[in-house]
């Protein structure tokens, strides 16, 4: 089993709070945005500029690491490392542009596919989420912990994930909620502020890898939509979606979606 090095959640709460701040510099101030194309969605000026501030302080820092980020063109580097950082410099890119508070940085350590340290940071909520291997999940510094699910259960997830063609004998009794960035999302669940989460669609290994940790260390789990363990730093950077949430309601999900089930 990986353990995480004494220092290295501590790199990051730093690197995301120096990171939050570039952010808010340009929040609500009409900062310069492109389209990325083919359905990726926007990016902004905020966007690289905490990247590249991300990349330059993280790897000096631990320059034995790979590094995987939205933003920073992919390689083959990475595949040769046994740790390496995944980051998404701004994830919830629309709601940064359109002034809206709930984005996020999520910056992870992964060590041979597992995340080892995370942290999730909401600058315009100040809102820091933190977690170590073996050390439990936090909120602002207080400890956290996945809900006792509500009847019936409040999810978050997206409207064409209960499209009842992906369910077994329909879609099953949940309340459907939504936050722009799925980091977010699985730092709510691992909040116990929300159930579960779940997403069809294949996910980008920077959205989840560090909101993933958060989960399983406040006691939740994560998978697949088939059930299969998270794994990161693979060649093609994305899972087969994600499920997220307590033990029993994670298992509720998985067992009523149909093996088809991606969207």
């Amino acid at each position: 089993m990986p353990v995480p090095e004494p220092d290295d959640l501590k790199l990051l709460i730093d690197a995301a709070r120096e990171g939050g701040k570039i952010a808010m510099r340009y929040w609500r101030k009409d900062p310069k945005v492109w389209d990325k194309g083919d359905g990726a969605g926007p990016v902004t000026e905020a966007d690289f500029e905490v990247d590249g501030m991300l990349r330059d302080r993280l790897t000096a820092a631990r320059p034995d690491y790979g590094w995987l980020s939205e933003e920073t063109e992919d390689g083959t580097e990475r595949l040769d490392k046994s740790r390496i950082f995944i980051v998404d410099p701004i994830d919830g890119t629309r709601a940064f542009v359109d002034g809206q508070t709930p984005f996020a940085l999520s910056l992870a350590i992964v060590e041979d596919g597992q995340p080892t340290a995370a942290a999730v940071f909401l600058p315009a909520k100040d809102k820091l989420y933190t977690a170590a291997l073996g050390h439990g999940a936090s909120l602002n510094g207080a400890s956290i912990a996945v809900s006792s699910p509500a009847q019936p259960p409040r999810v978050l997830a997206t409207k064409p994930n209960f499209d009842a063609k992906h369910w077994h004998g329909g879609v099953p009794e949940l309340e459907r909620h939504f936050r722009p960035s799925l980091a977010y999302r699985l730092a709510l669940v691992a909040e116990g502020a929300f159930d579960g989460m779940f997403t069809l669609r294949d996910a980008w290994e920077w959205d989840i890898a560090a909101g993933a940790l958060l989960v399983t260390e406040a006691a939740g789990r994560t998978s697949d939509v088939e059930g299969h363990a998270l794994r990161f730093n693979n060649p093609h950077p994305q899972t087969r979606g994600v499920i997220a949430g307590p033990g029993l309601l994670h298992a509720s999900v998985l067992d009523r979606l149909k093996v088809s089930a991606r969207l």
